[in-house]
């Protein structure tokens, strides 16, 4: 950040940068902010199912590092923005009340029809596959096991508060199944 400070002449000049620290100190008991909501631990299920999230950001941006296809990085360059608002989605007590973006059917749908178009060129499944191959391949493959993590710690925070909305388990689900499906075309 830099701020403008005045000369004695009247003009301004760009000020030194301002540090901002990245750490605040307030998590050190244990506890973190919800958005628009309490304090609460960090082995609160919403705390868990955004950090699992964020995981799974990471994961794909690992797959991402190594040279994807565009067509598959494009994917999952959106995939990693739309990770970016289904956590705040997650954190958010009241999204309605604070016009916080929330996972809508026709989301799901689309994953559905992104899975059906990638998978018409792949060979039927005879048998389960054993996550490895390529580097890239392996990496998406962590990244669905991941994405399954996450939508467990949604159906976790969907038992704890009933009024979590059911929409993000099924876009996670079909989430699972669309980085199965590039994992299979790359």
């Amino acid at each position: 950040m830099t701020e403008e400070k005045p000369t004695s002449s009247g003009e301004t000049t760009p000020a030194a940068p301002k540090k901002v620290r990245i750490y605040s100190r307030r998590g050190d008991l244990g506890e973190t902010s919800l958005f628009s909501g309490p304090r609460v631990g960090k082995d609160h299920p919403r705390i868990e199912a955004v950090g699992t999230v964020d995981e799974l950001s990471c994961a794909i941006g690992l797959a991402r590092s190594f040279g994807l296809p565009a067509e598959a990085d494009e994917i999952l360059e959106r995939i990693q923005r739309k990770l970016i608002e289904v956590g705040t989605e997650i954190t958010a007590m009241t999204p309605g009340r604070h016009a916080v973006p929330t996972i809508q059917p026709e989301e799901i749908r689309a994953l559905e029809e992104l899975i059906d178009s990638l998978s018409e060129s792949l060979p039927p499944l005879t048998s389960f596959l054993i996550p490895g191959g390529t580097p890239p391949q392996a990496a998406l493959q962590l990244a669905r096991a991941v994405c399954r993590r996450a939508e467990r710690a949604l159906v976790v925070l969907l038992r704890s508060d009933p009024t979590f909305s059911r929409r993000p388990i099924a876009w996670f689900n079909r989430l699972g199944d669309l980085l199965f499906v590039l994992a299979r075309r790359i």
